[in-house]
């Protein structure tokens, strides 16, 4: 279908940890910015067809206030009834999969990722980082991103040759997945959620990575610090937090690096499951706190590969090459 969908969260990059930290803002006029300049490089690229979520702030609205008249494609609304909450890009990214959409383009962090993640279905995502922990999400210009999603959408190339696939971290209650992530699980040591973002290491007890990486910001950090090997070895890792044999030092958030006490840690893989402990004790997911975990309950973590498809922009722009799509001869 040549068509792809755009999920613009509003409330991105906007935390407690612009006091707490040193993380950057980026404000909904630059995502309006960013999303026009997406819009240009789907048109360059031939695409048809955007369809946009609805947002409070109405980013795709003013995107396109100086673009519509000129623009050489059809845009539309997805209309259903908005909550003004998380649940909104979770609606979104179900709606868009239903209608089959090329690849759905996200503007937010790795929590505006996950919920787009819980209904995107095999819908691959092309994620730009807006966001405070940007894990998951590239660094990319709009432009650019605008270009890969447009040749995936107008088949240049194909979801097979730019797409791969991703593990997530699934919460279970004994019974039943309740939540995913798609980069950290932190077990933190309190009983009520509080200010969403998790930056206090010494309440964390014990952290959950999808993927431990050196270079990146946030609680990947500190596994790919911790023990690099994990990286050659593709695995995950469960780390205890407490007085122990060693510290490593980690970006734990933009500006805030912190010496982290280790108690132990293992590698993850995919299929693995381990106890959360203790209970009570708050959940944070991709750096947000999430719900409260009681006692009642056996609560577990499993690493497994149902995450999303994620598109490769820097391959698609590389096979388009080769192919000669940018040239005029």
């Amino acid at each position: 279908m040549n068509a792809v969908g755009i999920i613009a969260n509003p409330a991105a990059g906007k935390d407690i940890r612009r006091l707490v930290a040193q993380a950057s803002t980026f404000d909904n006029n630059e995502k309006v910015n960013i999303v026009r300049r997406i819009l240009l490089g789907l048109e360059a690229a031939g695409v048809q067809q955007v369809w946009f979520m609805p947002d409070y702030y109405g980013i795709c609205n003013r995107a396109m206030e100086n673009l519509g008249r000129t623009l050489n494609l059809n845009w539309n609304y997805l209309d259903f009834p908005l909550d003004y909450s998380s649940s909104d890009s979770t609606k979104a990214a179900s709606i868009l999969d239903g209608m089959g959409v090329s690849c759905i383009l996200t503007l937010g962090g790795d929590g505006t990722n996950r919920v787009v993640a819980k209904g995107c279905g095999q819908t691959p995502l092309l994620p730009i980082s807006t966001g405070t922990n940007n894990v998951f999400p590239y660094m990319m210009e709009g432009t650019l991103a605008g270009l890969a999603a447009g040749l995936l959408a107008t088949q240049v190339v194909s979801s097979e040759e730019v797409t791969e696939p991703t593990r997530r971290l699934e919460i279970e209650d004994g019974q039943q997945v309740v939540d995913i992530a798609l980069v950290d699980v932190v077990i933190y040591d309190e009983r009520f959620i509080g200010a969403r973002a998790v930056w206090e290491v010494e309440k964390v007890r014990q952290v959950f990575l999808s993927r431990a990486e050196p270079y990146q910001i946030g609680f990947s950090s500190i596994g790919g610090n911790l023990d690099p090997s994990t990286m050659v070895n593709n695995d995950g890792m469960v780390i205890e937090i407490g007085p122990g044999p060693t510290r490593v030092l980690a970006p734990i958030a933009p500006g805030l690096v912190k010496w982290i006490p280790i108690q132990c840690y293992t590698p993850f893989k995919v299929g693995e499951v381990f106890p959360i402990t203790p209970v009570p004790s708050v959940i944070a997911l991709d750096g947000e706190r999430e719900f409260v975990a009681d006692s009642a309950l056996n609560w577990s973590i499993r690493l497994s590969q149902n995450g999303p498809s994620l598109v490769d922009p820097k391959r698609v722009l590389k096979l388009a090459a080769e192919r000669g799509f940018f040239l005029d001869s």
